[in-house]
């Protein structure tokens, strides 16, 4: 799950680093590396960026679309092969806002998202392994 790669940006180590335009998320590492993940994003109009930072760490939660989406909406129980939340969630504390993986593998390196930064299954566990509460994410264009 992802790869070792240089890198300089002046992020302490221990953040994430979200690239929109690249589609790729780097956790970074000390030593000027980082690990290097790809990831779907915002589709135009719904991606964000700026500073944020992780408030929750789930495995395989229930989903239930919000108001915005879509009225209504039924709950897909955790470990449902429709749930699109994937293997786990990293919450941010901006709005509805997470990292998480997926059930669309094919979605990530495209611009697919309401906002939230998806990833293959295999990484967001391997992210999720490294990531504490209160990690800083910073999102850039």
């Amino acid at each position: 799950a992802g790869q070792v790669v240089p890198f300089r940006g002046g992020y302490h180590a221990g953040s994430i680093v979200i690239v929109t335009h690249r589609r790729e998320l780097y956790y970074v590492l000390r030593g000027g590396r980082a690990i290097r993940y790809p990831v779907g994003v915002g589709r135009a109009g719904m991606a964000w960026h700026g500073h944020a930072w992780v408030d929750r760490k789930l495995v395989r939660p229930a989903w239930q679309a919000p108001p915005s989406i879509q009225r209504h909406a039924p709950v897909i129980p955790s470990g449902s092969p429709r749930n699109p939340m994937g293997a786990a969630v990293l919450g941010l504390d901006r709005g509805n806002y997470a990292i998480h993986g997926t059930n669309n593998p094919s979605s990530v390196g495209k611009f697919v998202s309401h906002g939230c930064i998806r990833m293959h299954n295999r990484d967001i566990l391997d992210l999720y392994r490294r990531v504490r509460l209160g990690t800083d994410v910073y999102v850039l264009r």
